[in-house]
């Protein structure tokens, strides 16, 4: 199973998009200082998750969420 999520900055608020073959993992990685991006602005709380069968979906729909109108529609509808 191959996840897209989006977390939430517990201090300041920050979004970040990912995506991921094992979440708890990755969840420990952003909230450790593993991230180069992330570990600043730790801890992570996770806001939304979708899971897909095919990485190919999930890679496009990460795509998505990063871009203008998917930065949009996750505000309007996810956070």
């Amino acid at each position: 199973m191959f996840y897209v999520y989006i977390i939430k900055s517990i201090s300041t608020n920050q979004v970040y998009i990912g995506f991921t073959n094992n979440l708890k993992r990755r969840l420990n990685e952003h909230n450790s200082d593993d991230g180069i991006y992330t570990s600043k602005y730790a801890p992570w709380k996770l806001v939304s998750l979708f899971g897909f069968n095919r990485i190919k979906l999930a890679m496009n729909f990460e795509r998505y969420l990063k871009s203008g109108s998917g930065r949009a529609f996750t505000k309007k509808h996810f956070l």
